[in-house]
């Protein structure tokens, strides 16, 4: 599945290294896991974003090694794509920039068409440059949010309320962000969300945080305050919380965290595995592609 990784230091401006991708040795390792692409997205100094992505292919044997971003801000998304809809294109790579706003999805879900439809009727159709359901996703979400007159929790919340209500979803993980907000939904059990409460960090030399496909290092944060999500835990467990399917976090510029279940019921269509296509299933179970 596709890995999701999202920091938020408040107003703070921190210095954070990025590895992404970090490859086994062999190309027969490559070619099983697979990786369809990268992608860095951070809001700067001045709370601009930049996004920094790139398809990334198991045959490509150069650009499949481990990439590297030294970036200063004070919000950064990563994510590793394991495509289930559209080509290993960038248009098609994640995080995904609308309205000033950084997304990144995990999951799956079908029904494109009649979210393509839902989107004409909303005039956000045009936002969709490539072929991903999750570029649809934020396409609605966008249009959702303009409609709230720019109140991102409740236009998050009615786009996933239409979404659950509209077509088949086995997996619908977000992370959203604004320059001085974020906000992380897991939705339904199917994937897995983790946080972890940075604001008092601990006396530690460094902050390092790894997992199988990124890491991250700081020399500052580790001495300023935090908020941390991922798609599983990448340090010690006891300091990662897995959200509740249907939790929405949001963390605000001040690093107050709010917590809510806003989609108590599991999605009126739940796919299940053995209704996936088998690329589908494939994303799910990468180390065995």
């Amino acid at each position: 599945m596709c890995r999701l990784f999202g920091l938020h230091a408040g107003t703070d401006v921190v210095t954070a290294t990025f590895w992404l991708l970090e490859a086994p040795d062999n190309l027969s390792e490559q070619s099983r896991r697979n990786p369809d692409g990268t992608g860095l997205g951070v809001f700067d100094a001045e709370g601009e974003p930049q996004v920094h992505k790139q398809p990334i292919a198991a045959w490509q044997d150069a650009a499949f090694a481990t990439e590297a971003h030294d970036l200063t801000g004070t919000t950064f998304i990563a994510h590793v794509r394991y495509a289930t809809t559209g080509s290993h294109q960038a248009v098609n790579t994640h995080p995904f920039l609308q309205d000033g706003r950084i997304f990144a999805h995990n999951g799956i879900l079908e029904g494109l068409d009649v979210l393509d439809q839902r989107l004409s009727e909303l005039g956000t159709a045009d936002l969709v440059a490539g072929q991903t359901d999750s570029e649809r996703v934020f396409a609605l979400i966008t249009a959702s949010i303009r409609i709230r007159g720019g109140d991102v929790t409740g236009g998050l919340v009615d786009a996933m309320t239409w979404l659950a209500d509209n077509v088949p979803i086995y997996a619908v993980n977000i992370l959203l962000s604004t320059a001085t907000d974020v906000w992380a939904l897991r939705y339904p059990e199917s994937h897995e969300l983790y946080v972890s409460d940075r604001r008092r960090p601990p006396a530690q030399p460094r902050f390092r945080l790894h997992s199988n496909r990124i890491r991250a290092e700081s020399a500052t944060l580790h001495q300023q305050p935090s908020v941390v999500f991922a798609t599983e835990p990448m340090d010690d467990p006891s300091r990662w919380r897995l959200l509740e399917p249907g939790e929405l976090v949001h963390v605000d510029a001040g690093l107050h965290v709010s917590r809510n279940l806003v989609l108590p019921d599991p999605p009126r269509h739940l796919l299940r595995e053995s209704e996936l296509s088998p690329q589908a299933r494939g994303s799910l179970h990468p180390t065995a592609r």
